[in-house]
């Protein structure tokens, strides 16, 4: 996982304890681990930068919890989460191999239900999905507004346009610097990060993840939302530390709150597709004009070039495209596409935005400008590939009592307990003030 490092330029060294390791084909507790323990080094550099030592404090990665914080960090007292996926959303056979139908949001599944020509009866529906073929369903369901992967072979995806752009793009794709004058903020050894406003536009799943982790380290983390979103099953697992509000970029009055929020933010991450903060009048240019010294952190899911480059996706898709289901179902000897034993490409990425967001700050305290960093889904899907597992003691990680923290966590939902952190940096620990909150659940300001 050496290229994590390099693409980070991170100077630190940290040590993995433990030997649990998930079950697949690829290296996927080893890419929590060094994910995970990328933050840990870029805040221990950023602790030095910031002169609270004279060098970086150390960096311990629990392996076993680093697998778990991969899954749910979250588990309810006498409550229960949502299911994770919709009755519709699943793996379907086609004429001539599977597709993927992800219908957890209300339009994607009316776009796949349209396309096929019934109602959502899952019977109905695997009906349909056999008289198609996979790369036809798919780019249909795309064409209506919908989401959905057909399941390629590595040799496919590495022939395909967009794989083959993948192929050269960076894992993390650094702007240039901006020179601009260095924020400061109230920063702590134990709270490198208080003080820093965080503008939040970020949905399922690696953005979140991102953020929660910067939260985690004192970060003001404000959220926002369209006025009509939800995401129910994952947001008790997320919000935690967070600050949620809602605003409509279409109205004139949301508009200009937004703007000054945009304004005050220190760092704004967002998930959104090329071209779709232009559509809304909120391009690059407009973006620094109202806050010059802004650092930026996005995340797509195929990626930053190539003809999908716009295309929706999300992590189980991404799976299917580039090939990930298709070598998990052989290493398995399954006869059905097998995906990752959790979300890895969302959560690897997710605490890669955060290592790169502190890079960022360093760099912007060590008065070298602000650069914005760019991620994929697919582009960490690359790297995975490179790492393949060869483990026949690897077995499937449950959490145990002694995995979560003491202190009961009070959520709108009922009380939780909240794994331990899987990272440990000597002086800064790893928590949040704020429990869990509901979308929405706050006014549109940072107090």
């Amino acid at each position: 996982m050496e290229e994590i490092s390099k693409a980070l330029s991170l100077d630190c060294n940290f040590d993995i304890k433990g030997d649990d390791y998930l079950p697949s084909k690829f290296s996927v507790t080893d890419l929590a681990a060094w994910s995970i323990g990328s933050v840990g080094c870029a805040i221990a550099s950023l602790v030095k930068q910031l002169g609270f030592a004279s060098n970086p404090p150390s960096v311990e990665i629990d392996r076993r919890l680093s697998s778990l914080w991969f899954g749910f960090s979250i588990s309810p007292i006498d409550w229960e989460l949502p299911p994770i996926w919709d009755a519709i959303a699943g793996d379907y056979q086609t004429s001539d191999g599977w597709i993927k139908l992800h219908t957890n949001l209300a339009h994607h599944r009316a776009a796949a239900l349209s396309v096929l020509g019934v109602n959502a009866d899952r019977n109905a529906v695997a009906t349909a999905v056999r008289s198609w073929e996979k790369d036809q369903l798919e780019s249909a369901i795309v064409q209506a507004g919908g989401v959905s992967a057909a399941m390629r072979t590595r040799d496919e995806w590495r022939a395909h346009p967009q794989g083959k752009a993948i192929a050269q793009e960076p894992l993390i794709d650094w702007g240039k610097a901006r020179h601009t004058t260095p924020k400061s903020w109230a920063a702590t050894r134990t709270r490198p990060l208080s003080g820093l406003r965080v503008l939040d536009l970020t949905r399922v799943l690696a953005g979140p993840v991102a953020t929660r982790t910067l939260a985690g380290f004192g970060a003001n983390v404000l959220r926002i939302d369209p006025v009509d979103w939800d995401e129910p099953n994952v947001v008790p697992d997320v919000t935690i530390g967070k600050k949620c509000a809602r605003l409509d970029l279409k109205s004139e009055d949301d508009r200009q709150v937004f703007e000054q929020l945009l304004a005050s933010a220190d760092v704004l991450m967002h998930g959104y597709r090329p071209g779709a903060l232009e559509r809304l009048g909120f391009g690059e240019t407009e973006r620094l004009k109202i806050s010059p010294a802004l650092i930026e952190v996005s995340l797509d899911a195929y990626g930053w070039t190539g003809p999908w480059r716009a295309r929706r996706g999300f992590d189980s898709l991404v799976q299917m495209s580039c090939g990930i289901a298709d070598a998990g179902m052989h290493w398995a000897n399954q006869n059905a596409p097998t995906p990752l034993p959790v979300q890895a490409l969302d959560h690897a990425t997710g605490y890669l935005m955060a290592a790169a967001t502190m890079r960022a700050l360093e760099d912007m305290a060590a008065r070298k400008g602000a650069r914005n960093a760019r991620l994929s889904l697919a582009r960490t899907a690359e790297l995975l590939f490179s790492h393949p597992q060869d483990r026949p003691d690897a077995r499937q990680i449950d959490a145990r009592s002694s995995d979560f923290a003491a202190v009961i966590e009070k959520t709108p939902w009922g009380c939780a307990h909240r794994l331990r952190p899987a990272v440990k940096i000597a002086g800064t620990p790893m928590e949040w003030s704020l429990p869990s909150c509901t979308l929405g659940s706050s006014p549109p300001g940072w107090n």
